[in-house]
């Protein structure tokens, strides 16, 4: 199966592709196909996970996988939570996101410093698809008070899994694809996928 990623993160496709190894599926970023990004405008995950699916199936007139992920901090009530990509106000500027979130931070001990990643991922078999296959995954860890690791992406350096303690970004990426949130919800999609055929 070909599928469109409703993505242009170069970090989420090769974690993807990773995750999905094995499977008859060739996964093609958006861009290869010249599709640009779509405005999130959805007030949930789901939402802005269809909406990218949608519009990447409209244009390609391939099934679509849209994803849509962030880091929700429960000292800042979920934030940034929709707007981890664009927290710091310029759409894809980790340095800058991760900046403005540590700084949020600054007070807030360490036992206050719960997070968790969460992820759905939304597979439309084509754009009008009234019944698409939607997967979650939440990945429980906390916010640390410095970057740590060189691996990874996004808010990976400061996000710590207290059961390994280690930093996303200093996890190997097979151990990272097996337990985050991206990789849960990626292996339930598949459960779905197996069952659906």
């Amino acid at each position: 199966m070909r599928l469109v990623l409703a993505s242009g993160n170069a970090g989420k496709l090769v974690e993807m592709r990773g995750i999905l190894e094995g499977m008859a599926i060739e996964l093609v970023a958006q861009g290869e196909l010249g599709v640009s990004d779509v405005e999130e405008t959805g007030a949930t995950f789901v939402e802005n996970a269809i909406l990218k699916a949608r519009h990447a199936a409209r244009l390609t007139g391939l099934p679509a996988l849209g994803d849509d992920s962030g880091i929700c901090v429960d000292a800042l009530d979920g934030a940034p939570g929709l707007l981890s990509a664009r927290y710091a106000g310029e759409h894809g500027n980790s340095g800058a996101n991760i900046d403005k979130l540590l700084d949020a931070l600054r007070n807030v001990p360490e036992e206050s410093r719960g997070a968790h990643f969460f992820c759905v991922i939304v597979l439309l078999r084509h754009a009008d698809d009234p019944a698409p296959l939607i997967a979650e995954g939440r990945w429980h860890g906390r916010v640390l008070n410095a970057a740590r690791g060189t691996a990874g992406f996004g808010y990976d350096p400061i996000f710590l899994d207290p059961q390994r303690n280690a930093s996303a970004a200093e996890l190997d990426p097979a151990e990272k694809n097996r337990i985050s949130h991206r990789g849960q919800a990626l292996a339930r999609l598949r459960e779905l996928l197996q069952s659906a055929s």
